[in-house]
């Protein structure tokens, strides 16, 4: 990773990126995070009125002392499935708060805008040989018809691995990585990760995946920068135009 004369790290590190499109050779494999890199699930924190719902429900269920901490305001409804779930695991409300989220990420996959430039690196990878997965906190449901609506479904071929009926293997649990990994029939040296968020990198450090971050502008690269993260693209499109296809 290079710097500025400054000692900063820089976005789309044309060296850097060079060297991550010369890994990504056939037989290789990208990991996506979903909610970000491939999309906005939940722009402009459109997520805080499903987070309430969430906690709203708890509350009528007579567990509204279970939303301590962070599930008490937080605008991420994943932070309120998984504090109730810690609580009460296995339990109906855990099920019927997870049902809940399920409908609402399916509701904004409908209309979620596209992260811009990732359906052409997912086009570029494949026409390179490297087969993708997605390993992800949001639910499979969701994925799936946001990968159909763009158009790249099949490019995945079903390696979709979303969030299990366990919340408590949500990222930054290496699980839903292994789970890609496994299932695309690779060694961990083989893949890379690509993740917005500090959860993503401490996920693939764990699994022993390469990691590069995904970031619209250096305020949002700064806690992977922070997290150790020695590379951050914003524009997927740079990338893309530095992966070598395969002759014909």
């Amino acid at each position: 990773m290079t710097h500025d004369q400054s000692g900063r790290r820089n976005l789309n590190d044309r060296g850097a990126l060079r060297e991550v499109a010369n890994f990504l050779t056939p037989g290789r494999c990208v990991i996506f995070d979903f909610d970000g890199p491939l999309c906005r699930l939940f722009p402009n924190e459109s997520s805080a009125p499903l987070a309430q719902d969430l906690r709203r429900i708890a509350v009528e269920r007579g567990a509204g002392r279970l939303l301590v901490g962070e599930a008490s305001f937080s605008i991420d409804p994943l932070v309120v499935l998984k504090t109730v779930y810690q609580n009460r695991p296995g339990s109906r409300l855990a099920a019927t708060l997870e049902a809940r989220l399920a409908r609402g990420e399916l509701a904004a996959a409908a209309v979620a805008p596209p992260t811009r430039g990732a359906d052409l690196l997912v086009r570029r990878l494949v026409e390179a040989g490297v087969r993708v997965a997605v390993a992800t906190n949001n639910s499979p449901a969701a994925v799936e018809a946001y990968l159909r609506r763009a158009g790249i479904d099949r490019h995945f071929n079903g390696h979709i691995h979303g969030r299990t009926d366990d919340p408590t293997r949500l990222k930054p649990d290496p699980d839903s990585i292994h789970r890609a990994v496994e299932g695309l029939g690779v060694e961990p040296y083989e893949a890379l990760m690509i993740g917005d968020m500090p959860t993503d990198l401490n996920a693939a450090l764990e699994a022993k995946v390469a990691f590069v971050g995904y970031a619209r502008n250096e305020v949002e690269a700064r806690p992977l920068w922070t997290g150790g993260a020695e590379i951050v693209v914003s524009q997927m499109e740079l990338l893309s135009a530095m992966i070598p296809l395969t002759s014909s």
